[in-house]
């Protein structure tokens, strides 16, 4: 039975969230943003708190936490910030689900441990400069030598990519094959060599406390040990990443809604026009009745997915619709939060600008807004369906643990 009420153990856990990015975070953003640097420290305060693998199975070094608590991080970062959120969703989400579903029980202890443990950073390779949505296009080459792969390529727009330990890269082992050849990698930093580079983009529109990299990949030497799954299912993999990565921006999207209505009240509950505080006026109320709403549907979105994910069930199309509808209103509630506050929200000074640029960020990765709606579309008219994959979700939590849910 679907129940999306939170259980005591979680709402403390949400507590502790809160107070951790109030204290630890928050006070070094709006100097990084305006400075378009990241913290050098994010991940190692992540750590501290146990957020790496948070709900990654005790048996590998993590919490053994459910994908509700996982979202809950996601919310409470990014009521922060969008870069908080980000490291942890490109580490979680993306590149350690598709350790655990693909890898085998070695790479799973070798390689999924010390990220779950937060000794070590992930993220995820996939984009590349004409590679964005449609992945087939990709054109990194992976040429096997002996007991070994060497990497030949370049990827962009790599979030975290420039401090990761460890990258799930995909690349063709066959460039003819279309996505029957691409194959999933996890390239080592420290076992690469020479062939692996990183260079940070700089000047960007949003996301300007976050780290986003390009990487160069000139003959990046990747033990055959380290491929995930077998050649050709490179595909399937990062599409059940995509779907863990999808859900965490659309649990990320609910707090910046968040963020926004608790701005935009405080706000209008001070600012007088005319003799009354402009919360008075029905047209304000209404853009913040409109953040109220939307706050409501994002949770209930991402919750719903969770559940799924929670009973071991797929997701695609409930993840895929919480981060299309979630980051779409997300954007429009930014928007909104800037024209309650008028001119005072088109300053840098107000947290308004920088919730409206980074909402921005989320209508373009893990899936564009468009594509979002045609799979939306797909689903609806029976084209698509979600399909056994070769390892079935993570029955997250573990067994006899006593997990929020369980």
């Amino acid at each position: 039975m679907l129940d999306l009420d939170l259980t005591p153990e979680q709402v403390q856990l949400q507590a502790t969230l809160r107070d951790f990015g109030r204290r630890e975070l928050a006070p070094a953003i709006p100097a990084l943003d305006q400075e378009h640097r990241s913290d050098p420290e994010l991940f190692a305060k992540l750590a501290s708190l146990g957020l790496p693998g948070i709900s990654t199975p005790q048996r590998y070094g993590g919490a053994g936490l459910d994908w509700v608590a996982l979202g809950l991080a996601c919310e409470e970062l990014e009521y922060v910030d969008a870069s908080c959120r980000t490291a942890l969703s490109v580490h979680a989400g993306l590149c350690m689900t598709g350790l655990y579903q693909w890898g085998t029980e070695a790479q799973r202890q070798r390689l999924l441990r010390p990220l779950a443990e937060g000794r070590q950073q992930g993220c995820f390779a996939l984009t590349e400069p004409d590679a964005g949505s449609d992945v087939r296009a990709l054109r990194t080459l992976a040429v096997r030598s002996g007991d070994a792969y060497r990497l030949r390529g370049q990827k962009v727009w790599i979030s975290m990519g420039h401090s990761a330990d460890l990258l799930l890269v995909f690349a063709t082992v066959d460039p003819g094959a279309g996505r029957r050849g691409i194959t999933a990698f996890a390239v080592e930093r420290g076992l690469a060599g020479a062939g692996l580079r990183t260079q940070p983009i700089e000047h960007k529109y949003g996301l300007r406390a976050s780290e986003t990299a390009i990487v160069f990949l000139d003959d990046a030497v990747v033990p055959a040990a380290n491929r995930i799954g077998e050649e050709g299912e490179g595909f399937k993999v990062a599409m059940s990443c995509l779907d863990s990565g999808r859900f965490c921006v659309a649990s990320g999207a609910a707090g910046t809604i968040r963020a926004c209505l608790d701005l935009s009240t405080a706000y209008a509950r001070v600012r007088e026009v005319q003799g009354q505080p402009i919360g008075r006026f029905q047209l304000v109320q209404q853009m913040v009745g409109q953040m109220a709403r939307d706050g409501d549907i994002a949770r209930l979105l991402w919750l719903r997915a969770a559940w799924l994910k929670n009973q071991g069930r797929r997701s695609g199309r409930e993840s895929a619709l919480a981060k299309w509808v979630n980051s779409d209103n997300a954007r429009r509630c930014a928007d909104d939060c800037l024209q309650v506050h008028g001119a005072t929200g088109f300053s840098e000074e107000c947290p308004a600008a920088r919730y409206l640029r980074n909402s921005r960020a989320t209508l373009l990765y893990e899936g564009t807004r468009e594509l979002q709606t045609v799979v939306a579309g797909e689903y609806a008219l029976g084209y698509r369906e979600d399909r056994p994959v070769r390892c079935a979700l993570p029955a997250w939590p573990d067994e006899g643990s006593a997990a929020p849910g369980a």
